[in-house]
């Protein structure tokens, strides 16, 4: 049995909220679409299938839960180096 592709998408802003919140989820088509257009608007993507589990568990607009935030923090300080990396 082919495994169903899942994908979620955060989204953090300091200034307006405590933590990251979940901005997009799903399996299948709507996972697909969710990688589309990140690919298209140049938002990096990063697969780690056990956190996507686990966003894919709460509601849109939830912040993740504390028990995430180092993993996401290492997300994000990835994504960061990448996008400095881009700027030189």
């Amino acid at each position: 049995m082919e495994k169903k592709e899942i994908a979620a998408a955060i989204k953090y802003d300091q200034e307006k909220t405590s933590a990251p919140r979940v901005v997009a989820k799903g399996e299948g088509y709507i996972a697909q679409k969710i990688k589309e257009i990140a690919s298209e608007m140049d938002i990096p993507t990063y697969k780690d299938e056990k956190l996507v589990k686990q966003l894919n568990n709460l509601a849109i607009g939830e912040e993740i839960p504390p028990e995430l935030y180092q993993v996401v923090a290492e997300i994000l300080a990835f994504i960061i180096r990448l996008d400095t990396k881009g700027e030189t």
